[in-house]
């Protein structure tokens, strides 16, 4: 990491203070200290952050989600304040009397940047589906994450490329509300996709918008057609975004479920044609925080083509995840090959995909993965089809 004292700013030297109460000079003073830290161990917000960020997950899987909201409200409160300072830059002044120099406000807008995405990291890691188009949108976000950490690139490329700029902010708002909205509001997953995106979208145009070199009927046109395209764009691509708050603890195809524990008896790789017709049943575990109420749907694919979708309601708030199955016993007549289970939500965004294989008959041992499971009873769903 290379550091340079044009783009990044020590302390306040060049900040106009104006004179206040003794409040707002013990305030000054301990955001002077701040920033001379910050600058010293320009590596120490990424670094914390990422800390944060596995902290707040570790919390939500073990049902202290008290902790994550607070971690949660600290994340959009630093987004409120940059947003605030870039729209109300001169009432922010008249106010507390202080005004801030681009510089500072570039550099500051970085440590956003940086503690944001190395937040969210951790979340949509562990939820994404690897063998997906998920991957691309998760490792954009490794990908920003690195360039928040590189002096060179984050100011001399991306900062002077303002549309780029604009995507990059964009998105970063994007994933840190996605993820943070299910955890404070308890609101379903399409709702807070759509909350995030339209959020995500106008709060980053009306931070860039001073920016834009037309005069004011030209830039109020841009910005709302912009608007327009970036929400159309963010709902054609949610397949392709991993829903921050859901994942798979669990997954089997099986052809029977032990009741008393409320878990397959089996997992099974490969089915016969005929256990096929007598009935299988396709399980889930997943977790999602506490309060959450969430339906998901079991979509039966052979060869890529869509047989039956499946609903299903899931609550969140169980260490082990919640536990619902469905039992299909209508198959095509045709129904040797490939199949998957894709798990998605009421909007389509993929929690997880499960695969197995169906032939004519088994030859030898049947395949499978042994499968243990507690002794918890619980009241899941279970849907036949």
């Amino acid at each position: 990491m290379s550091d340079s004292t044009q783009q990044r700013p020590m302390g306040f030297t060049k900040t106009r203070w104006g004179v206040g109460p003794p409040i707002m000079s013990i305030f000054k003073s301990v955001m002077s200290w701040v920033m001379m830290i910050l600058t010293r161990y320009p590596g120490m917000v990424a670094a914390c952050s990422f800390a944060a960020g596995v902290g707040s997950f570790v919390l939500v899987e073990r049902k202290q989600e008290i902790f994550a909201q607070a971690l949660s409200l600290l994340m959009l409160a630093s987004w409120v304040w940059l947003i605030a300072e870039n729209l109300l830059h001169r009432q922010v002044n008249q106010w507390f009397g202080v005004s801030l120099p681009r510089p500072i406000l570039k550099f500051l807008a970085q440590l956003v940047h940086q503690e944001s995405l190395f937040f969210v990291i951790p979340f949509f890691f562990i939820t994404t589906a690897w063998n997906s188009a998920q991957a691309a949108f998760t490792g954009l976000l490794i990908l920003f994450g690195v360039v928040s950490i590189i002096d060179p690139l984050y100011y001399r490329w991306l900062s002077k490329r303002r549309w780029l700029y604009f995507i990059y902010h964009s998105v970063t708002l994007f994933a840190v509300l996605l993820t943070a909205l299910p955890i404070l509001l308890h609101i379903p997953t399409g709702t807070s996709y759509l909350h995030a995106l339209v959020i995500a979208v106008i709060l980053s145009l009306l931070s860039v918008e001073r920016d834009l070199p037309f005069r004011w009927y030209w830039t109020a046109t841009l910005a709302l057609g912009l608007m327009v395209a970036s929400i159309a764009f963010g709902l054609w691509v949610r397949p392709w975004i991993p829903p921050a708050s859901l994942w798979l603890t669990d997954v089997a195809i099986t052809t029977q479920i032990d009741d008393a524990r409320r878990a397959p008896q089996d997992k099974l790789l490969v089915v016969s044609e005929e256990q096929m017709h007598r009935g299988l049943y396709a399980y889930t575990s997943i977790h999602a925080p506490r309060g959450l109420q969430e339906r998901i749907y079991h979509e039966w694919m052979l060869q890529g083509e869509l047989v039956d979708r499946i609903a299903l309601d899931i609550r969140g708030g169980r260490d082990e995840g919640y536990r619902a199955w469905t039992h299909k016993l209508n198959f095509p007549t045709q129904a040797v090959g490939d199949w998957q289970i894709r798990i998605t939500t009421e909007t389509g965004q993929l929690i997880g995909i499960l695969r197995f294989k169906v032939v004519e008959a088994l030859r030898g041992k049947i395949q499978r993965d042994e499968f243990a499971a507690d002794d918890w009873l619980f009241e899941d769903d279970s849907i036949e089809r």
